[in-house]
């Protein structure tokens, strides 16, 4: 329960931290864009928009994935934050044909290009900062809670390290009279945020389909089952990803005089001995099979 609560604390702190960041990223970087003249700017500004948004969608499928098990959710509520991941790949889209859109029509419908004012490049300095700061705070502090996506968010928040930085280069190019580089940085952009979504849509539909989170887990499993003394043997490692923790499900082998009430004992110290040992496991289920036999089941 106390890990649970500690959970909760890091992972809301984190959303927190990420919705008012991009907040103040937003309205600095429309309103540098718009007075700047920066095409790549008000971009970003759309792109830091974005962020707020998918940053109150992380908070929210975070704070539902918290929910325990109830009665029609035997497993608890954690596939809502892949969903929810998914949810922000689909935005993301809708953000990028947006950020191109633009671009269009200051390339090809003839709008007039004028290198943007330094204090873009003033700007795009301070985001490259306020971006590296919180992608780290965001991603240390989903990887600390096993959180899909609070590690989505970050990742997503990431994008803008990166179309920052091309920022810069697009308004000093600009400035030196190369005034099509400004647009061609929103471009960058664009396709920087449909890298994103790729990436966040495959780890949570990878989650959603329960892929193992990592291959060492099994390992773990039986090493965990093997630490007590009576168990001679582990086959039939199953484990259900469902985002934010896993269940599992195994076979043990017992000595096969032993009588059914010692048998289901062991059984349960198996299952919290691999609880207390494998942190991303939540729920552990574990079959006993009379060892040297083969098990009917498997």
């Amino acid at each position: 329960m106390e890990n649970e609560i500690q959970r909760e604390k890091i992972g809301q702190k984190a959303s927190f931290v990420a919705i008012f960041g991009n907040i103040f990223l937003t309205i600095f970087n429309f309103t540098v864009g718009i007075f700047s003249g920066s095409t790549a700017l008000v971009a970003e500004g759309t792109h830091t928009l974005s962020d707020v948004i998918t940053s109150v969608m992380a908070y929210f499928g975070f704070m539902i994935g918290m929910r325990p098990a109830d009665e029609e959710h035997h497993y608890g509520h954690g596939r809502a934050e892949p969903i929810v991941g998914i949810i922000i790949v689909a935005f993301l889209g809708v953000v990028a044909f947006e950020i191109l859109f633009e671009v269009y029509k200051k390339l090809m419908l003839g709008e007039a290009l004028t290198p943007p004012d330094l204090i873009a490049a003033g700007m795009a300095l301070i985001g490259i900062f306020v971006n590296y700061a919180m992608t780290n705070y965001l991603i240390n502090a989903g990887k600390k809670i096993n959180s899909p996506v609070l590690i989505a968010d970050g990742r997503h928040q990431s994008v803008d390290i990166y179309s920052c930085a091309a920022i810069l280069i697009g308004v000093i190019g600009s400035r030196l009279g190369f005034t099509f580089l400004d647009p061609l940085v929103a471009v960058f952009i664009a396709i920087m945020v449909l890298k994103t979504a790729y990436v966040v849509a495959r780890d949570s539909v990878n989650a959603l389909m329960g892929k193992v989170p990592d291959p060492t887990i099994l390992r773990d499993i039986e090493s965990a089952a093997l630490s007590l003394k009576d168990v001679q043997g582990v086959h039939s490692v199953k484990i259900n990803n469902m985002g934010p923790y896993a269940s599992a499900e195994l076979h043990i082998e017992l000595d096969k005089n032993l009588r059914l009430e010692e048998s289901h004992k062991i059984s349960h110290r198996v299952e919290e001995e691999i609880i207390n040992q494998v942190k991303p496991l939540k729920m552990v289920i574990v079959h006993t099979c009379p060892a040297e036999e083969e098990c009917e089941l498997d």
